[in-house]
């Protein structure tokens, strides 16, 4: 006989762990599944050689629009990719809760101020605020004012401790850290629950297939792993993240012939969107004293979809010495190792309906014979936003210039899923969005969604919390609800 519970959150990332912690709290009876396992404890998550090499990368293989295949560089872990996010935890402006068709930023299904709580209650779970700018950053900020570039505080998920740790204050950025002195889900949501007996927390669990009641595909009975393993629960939430709970919805969809039945089905795995990003190197002649350099934002009128903030772990010396071409001499390697300051910009990506992810083998309908899931994707779909990044960019680097330092930079590839979302898209109208202001996925009784996928909008800064706060939300919801 298997064991039936109230919830059952398939993912431990941002969403998942918030949910998680919600219901737990209230004392609901709720099975967590994790594709993947806890991360070591041995501080080879701090190892620039093999997180720069991808060691704990996923390893699975998508193809691109043009059938050529690549690897996203997502992490299937306990406490997902917020074991390896910088911990900048800021809000959307209430601006960014509105839409802008000719940009192709879709609506939230509510406004700022009825989000604006569970911001407030994700930030104090968290434990965020602010450090004071460090002394070279504090230099280099004044420089980039003079040329437009605003400085506001950069709010951090970090714990005031870690400036006395300085391999975690130099490596948190794109690191796991893993002594819970970064604000992640593991540590922050999940870690104080584990010993509860309302939570089941499984690892190493695919899941594969979401399974129907009977005689009702309306309603979500359970789900059915890779290896075989099948558990049941009264409420499923999907919070695989934007790459993959659409994936699960579109097979359950094809299976069950709700592909046909209902409008929301037409809308799963479009609207993906990515911020558009591109890393920035400046050398200058001073050596770098500053360990956490993650500390700043930067914002330009002129591009007002568009942010900018230092780098932290992934420009450090050591880093640095890893990144740098293998046949430059170690003398001038170390020269720019010990005097590098990095920046990672971004800007907002659009809605478009063609922008998708396609299941493995025509699982979103479509004919096929190809195993590998598919990412269609391009920039240039929403071409004045990719406009935009690029006058930006050229915007920093000339004033990094201005400031004293040699400016190098980097687009993120197609594999960089640092900030990703909109696959199964929030939204009022079943007709073009796949669920609504709740989580609930149109149509459905008991399915409902926690992770960044349901996101119309990313705003100009990094979703973390708003999918923290998304999540706290769905469950609060659910709490008042059943």
């Amino acid at each position: 006989m298997q064991d039936t519970y109230e919830f059952l959150i398939i993912g431990s990332g941002a969403g998942g762990a918030a949910a998680a912690h919600r219901l737990v709290e209230a004392g609901r009876s709720v099975l967590l599944l994790e594709k993947g396992s806890e991360l070591p404890d041995d501080g080879s998550t701090l190892d620039p050689r093999l997180v720069a090499g991808g060691h704990f990368n996923s390893k699975e293989v998508w193809n691109d629009v043009r059938g050529d295949a690549f690897m996203p560089e997502e992490h299937f872990n306990l406490g997902g990719k917020t074991r390896w996010y910088g911990a900048a935890l800021l809000r959307n402006d209430p601006h960014e809760f509105a839409a802008d068709a000719a940009l192709g930023l879709r609506a939230w299904p509510f406004d700022y101020a009825e989000f604006e709580p569970h911001y407030r209650e994700a930030e104090q779970l968290l434990g965020v605020h602010h450090f004071d700018n460090e002394a070279d950053l504090q230099r280099i900020a004044a420089d980039l004012n003079r040329s437009g570039w605003q400085t506001h505080p950069l709010q951090l998920g970090l714990s005031t401790q870690i400036v006395e740790h300085l391999r975690e204050a130099t490596h948190f950025d794109g690191y796991a850290v893993p002594n819970g002195l970064k604000s992640d889900a593991k540590y922050r949501l999940l870690e104080p629950l584990r010993a509860r007996a309302n939570l089941s927390l499984v690892m190493n669990a695919t899941v594969r297939d979401l399974l129907p009641a009977d005689g009702d595909a309306l309603r979500i009975a359970g789900v059915r792993c890779s290896d075989g393993r099948e558990y049941f629960a009264g409420t499923v939430l999907l919070a695989a993240g934007a790459m993959h709970s659409p994936r699960l919805l579109q097979r359950y969809f094809l299976s069950t012939g709700l592909t046909e039945r209902l409008p929301a089905a037409g809308s799963v795995g479009r609207n993906f969107k990515r911020h558009i990003l591109t890393a920035v190197i400046g050398f200058g002649w001073r050596i770098k004293r500053d360990r956490i350099c993650k500390t700043a934002l930067f914002l330009h009128d002129d591009f007002p979809h568009s942010s900018s903030q230092p780098l932290g772990g992934w420009a450090d010396r050591e880093t640095i010495r890893v990144l740098l071409p293998g046949f430059l001499p170690k003398w001038l390697v170390e020269f720019f190792a010990l005097r590098a300051y990095g920046f990672f910009l971004q800007t907002e990506d659009g809605s478009h309906a063609d922008n998708r992810v396609i299941g493995e083998s025509g699982e979103s309908g479509e004919s096929g014979d190809d195993t590998r899931p598919t990412l269609d994707y391009r920039a240039e779909r929403n071409p004045e936003l990719a406009r935009e990044h690029r006058g930006m960019v050229r915007s920093f680097m000339t004033a990094m210039l201005r400031a004293g330092l040699i400016p190098f930079k980097q687009s993120i590839g197609l594999s960089g899923m640092a900030h990703c979302g909109g696959t199964l898209i929030a939204g009022s109208d079943p007709e073009t969005s796949v669920v609504d202001g709740n989580g609930k996925v149109h149509g459905m009784q008991n399915l409902y969604v926690v992770d960044g996928s349901v996101l119309p909008r990313l705003g100009r800064m990094n979703p973390a919390l708003s999918i923290y706060a998304w999540a706290l939300r769905t469950a609060r919801h659910l709490l008042a609800t059943g």
